[in-house]
């Protein structure tokens, strides 16, 4: 099966393929007489998990481990849930760190007027950081 083919089966583009080929999260393809890549069942197979590993959004370095596990038939469960568990932490601190910001913006959305006055308060805000500005003077 040549990139186009492989990339249209797992879902990846083919220069996304050529990607984790250079990183080395999949071996280099082998090559056809004409030169083309030529990938295997084994190669498309390693290509859906690493596609699957990056929907639930694991960096490449987890899907790295993640494949050095799945390849190890000697690996614990414990080894892999602890990976796993590790991830669910950094994207719960992520949606917390999300939802902060979505609580900011609305906060100054509900406090814009939205009319033709130049008073803004969404723009303050992206000027000063929140820093206050009408300080008396010395």
């Amino acid at each position: 099966m040549n990139i186009g083919q492989a990339a249209k089966h797992s879902g990846l583009s083919a220069k996304m393929i050529r990607h984790y080929e250079a990183i080395g999260l999949i071996a280099p393809a082998g090559r056809g007489a004409n030169g083309y890549r030529h990938y295997t069942e084994a190669d498309l197979q390693r290509l859906a998990f690493i596609r699957r590993s990056r929907d639930l959004g694991f960096s490449l370095a987890e899907v790295g481990r993640l494949l050095g596990l799945w390849e190890n038939s000697q690996r614990t469960s414990a080894e892999v849930k602890a990976l796993a568990c590790a991830h669910i932490e950094a994207l719960e601190r992520r949606i917390d760190e999300l939802a902060s910001l979505r609580d900011t913006l609305r906060n100054l959305v509900d406090h814009c007027r939205g009319d033709e006055r130049p008073d803004c308060p969404i723009i303050r805000e992206l000027e000063t950081g929140g820093r206050r500005t009408d300080r008396c003077p010395s």
